[in-house]
């Protein structure tokens, strides 16, 4: 059997880490990582994970990535994300691929999407 392992980590860059860090935990539940600072105390790499997916970001100039992450029950999560001030761009719905889904935009504008799709791993 091919290992499964993710291979795929989508990064990205927020103008407040440390805001980002606290806020991706408490409206998506991702699970801190490790977190690497400089001298100065800025985050330059963190890692924060949901299941095996794996996220990396930094401090920087915010840019427009996307991220996929597929989750359980993705009605308990969109209203936890709702509930900590998301800022829904897709309501939660039912697609015609069977999946059940719905995106958001974080603190700085990224497009998260969450819902029961579980892509099959690259062979």
């Amino acid at each position: 059997m091919a290992d499964q392992t993710p291979n795929i980590f989508p990064t990205m860059r927020f103008a407040d880490a440390d805001a980002a860090l606290e806020w991706l935990s408490r409206a998506f539940r991702l699970q801190e990582g490790a977190v690497h600072r400089d001298d100065q105390g800025v985050i330059r790499h963190a890692e924060m994970g949901l299941a095996p997916g794996t996220i990396m970001f930094g401090q920087g100039d915010p840019s427009s990535q996307g991220i996929y992450v597929a989750v359980d029950d993705a009605d308990a999560h969109y209203e936890r994300a709702k509930a900590a001030g998301a800022e829904i761009t897709r309501e939660i719905q039912n697609t015609p691929y069977g999946t059940r889904e719905y995106s958001a935009r974080d603190l700085d504008g990224h497009t998260w999407s969450f819902g029961t799709y579980r892509p099959e791993p690259a062979t």
